[in-house]
């Protein structure tokens, strides 16, 4: 078995456990392979490893990686999640090519993704990016917009809204970790009770799954502790 393989089969193992140290069904969470400087060839071997659900920051990367891949894996379908910062002038090209979108948190890029989103395919479904620390250096909407959002983006008819997503403020320790998804549990059954059904909280990544899915997490974002270490171009 390859590296990523070995890694793989880690990850879940170890998202298996923790999930029945919560009481909870490993079944009702999602792994989320998060490939974003990694090439074709890395997300090749996670796909025959078993996993069919990617992750990706940059767009441009983003469109010629599903290229490259479609290439090599012609017979193969993906699921790809958008999980970056989004641009205005990128709506476009992440309403056409991706299935997920997990970082909106304003309503003009909600709506021009709903606008954009090509006639014949499914709604693109959506979580809002919450700033559950209220960091100034995060995207996010704060957590006491949250819910005015929701309603707006709940009627646009090219999206369908799933959920919540966050990346808290980064901490060992495992109470901090817990807090603040506990936080964006809170802000998801605020929403609910207001009428709009959710059923996705996007939260935990390979520093702090643990924490996340004792709180509710329905899909972790796994990088590193399946690709390895990023190098970031300079």
């Amino acid at each position: 078995m390859s590296l990523i393989s070995d890694n793989l089969q880690a990850v879940r193992a170890d998202l298996a456990a923790d999930a029945l140290n919560a009481g909870r069904d490993p079944q009702h969470i999602n792994l989320l392979a998060v490939s974003k400087t990694f090439g074709a060839d890395a997300v090749v071997e996670a796909v025959r490893a078993g996993q069919h659900c990617f992750g990706e920051n940059y767009l441009q990367e983003a469109l010629d990686k599903m290229q490259a891949v479609h290439a090599l894996l012609p017979d193969v379908t993906l699921e790809w999640h958008f999980i970056g910062p989004i641009q205005s002038n990128k709506t476009r090209q992440i309403a056409e090519n991706f299935s997920w979108v997990h970082s909106v948190d304003r309503e003009k890029i909600a709506a021009r993704l709903s606008e954009q989103r090509p006639e014949g395919m499914p709604p693109l479904n959506v979580c809002l990016q919450v700033n559950i620390s209220a960091e100034a250096s995060k995207s996010g909407v704060l957590p006491s917009d949250a819910l005015p959002l929701a309603k707006r983006i709940a009627n646009l008819k090219g999206l369908h809204l799933r959920g919540l997503m966050a990346v808290p403020e980064a901490s060992e320790d495992p109470l901090v970790q817990r807090a603040a998804f506990s936080r964006l549990r809170e802000l998801k059954q605020q929403i609910e009770a207001q009428g709009i059904p959710l059923d996705t909280l996007s939260m935990g990544m390979s520093g702090d799954m643990n924490a996340a899915i004792a709180e509710g997490s329905t899909m972790v974002r796994i990088g590193s502790a399946i690709f390895g270490k990023r190098t970031y171009a300079t």
